[in-house]
């Protein structure tokens, strides 16, 4: 497997010893004892989520699925009622694995401190990206476990939190989880094991893809303040999604990145959004503001390249796509499909999927073992790949990978303080739409 244990800890070792090293943290670190005891976990691995969203619904049941002796204990999200229909839904579906009360259900843009404050050893994030470095690295100062969604963050001061907080979990030997599936996925770590080994060479290109047809919208409802609407729409804003770029084509940028064993030191990019389907329209700016389509120069130091296709286009007549290519000096290869060297016959690739499940399993056995690992660094990373790769779209800039990440645009000033009346970052003009990355004229930078 492509992770490896950040540490190995007998069991009972663990347990019994976890006090005291809480207490040393607690002292080094300046934070209260109760806010790192959490970091092993007894019998029962007590669980909270934060955000009850199709991704988070399906990380809690799968966690359900796994061997461990788990229960859900806390739940939150920005909607109420959304929180108290999903904790429904979950004790008629899962019964008595569900411990969840009325008074640990939360709402709200700070419900998520409650949910992680509870007696939860593991927190599953999963609200939209702009929200979850502070949900993140207010789980690492509580000393919990934690799962997180991808992609982890919106722009380059939410990857810094990320980063950083990550190495206060290591700190603090607490399991980060991100839900990069495909690195659970045998099938994957098969593959890129033998490209590792040779197969097809010195590996100089990669070519990935996620061309797919659109996505969601929901319409605006009278009780709705412009923080609500915009977090139940989320994905059509730069400053909640990070554009599909981030959201959905991370995957495929972290594999080329997993190949290459390395990140890219600068990009280039084009774009635009004019064909989007919103609702019965296409490219209606006072609905959406992200792009519907674009193609990302990646270079890596060694001078090699990643070539990068993202869409969305209603209709089946656009070329779809959602995979990964490498290209070496002695064959190419289709991950997790097929290894065809030039000089040989094909090699299918024939190891098991099914990554959304296989990553809580790994999680929860780890756990129960004492065993620790922390994706953080790649998670964080990966989402970065995916906003150099946006913001050379938008600016029309060949950008350097140091120079955005130290300096890079904040879409979320002031979000610590932010609630659902507050005013979010994109709101519309005088023409009542919601303004546009324009190449050439967008400063990534500002």
């Amino acid at each position: 497997m492509e992770k490896k244990p950040q540490s190995k800890i007998n069991r009972r070792h663990f347990l019994k010893s976890s006090t005291k090293l809480a207490a040393a943290s607690a002292v080094l670190s300046q934070i209260p004892i109760e806010r790192v005891a959490h970091a092993a976990v007894g019998d029962t691995i007590s669980v909270a989520l934060v955000g009850c969203g199709g991704r988070g619904s399906g990380a809690v049941s799968q966690i359900r699925n796994t061997k461990g002796n788990t229960k859900l204990v806390a739940v939150a999200d920005v909607n109420m009622e959304k929180a108290k229909g999903k904790v429904a839904g979950f004790r008629k579906q899962f019964n008595d694995w569900v411990d969840v009360p009325e008074d640990r259900i939360f709402g709200g843009l700070d419900g998520y401190k409650a949910a992680i404050d509870s007696d939860a050893d593991l927190v599953v994030i999963a609200t939209p990206p702009a929200f979850k470095p502070q949900q993140f690295e207010y789980a690492v100062k509580a000393g919990k476990h934690i799962f997180c969604e991808k992609p982890v963050a919106s722009d380059a001061p939410g990857v810094r939190r990320v980063l950083a907080a990550t190495q206060e979990a290591k700190k603090k030997n607490l399991m980060v989880g991100i839900g990069l599936q495909r690195r659970h996925e045998e099938r994957y770590i098969d593959n890129i094991k033998r490209l590792h080994d040779g197969a097809i060479g010195d590996i100089n290109l990669m070519r990935v893809y996620w061309n797919g047809r659109g996505i969601w919208y929901r319409d605006r409802t009278p009780e709705q303040t412009e923080m609500t609407f915009q977090c139940n729409n989320w994905y059509h804003f730069i400053w909640a999604s990070g554009d599909q770029i981030c959201e959905q084509h991370i995957h495929n940028l972290d594999v080329g990145n997993w190949v290459m064993q390395g990140y890219p030191v600068m990009a280039n990019g084009m774009g635009g959004g004019e064909m989007r389907k919103v609702g019965n329209t296409y490219g209606d700016r006072t609905k959406t503001q992200i792009f519907d389509h674009t193609f990302v120069e990646y270079t890596y130091a060694n001078g090699h390249k990643m070539y990068s296709q993202a869409r969305h286009l209603d209709g089946n007549a656009t070329f779809g796509q959602v995979g990964e290519y490498a290209h070496g000096s002695k064959g190419t290869c289709k991950l997790a499909s097929s290894i065809n060297p030039f000089d040989g016959d094909p090699i299918r690739i024939t190891g098991k999927g099914g990554g959304h499940q296989q990553e809580q399993h790994d999680l929860i056995e780890s756990l129960a073992k004492g065993d620790i690992y922390n994706e953080g660094e790649y998670g964080a990373k990966a989402t970065f790949t995916a906003i150099l790769g946006r913001e050379a779209c938008y600016s029309g800039r060949l950008l350097k990978w140091d120079d955005l990440l130290n300096k890079g645009r904040d879409y979320c000033p002031g979000i610590d303080k932010w609630t659902v009346d507050s005013n979010p970052p994109a709101m519309k003009g005088e023409d009542g739409k919601y303004p546009v990355p324009q190449p050439g004229i967008w400063n990534p930078f500002a």
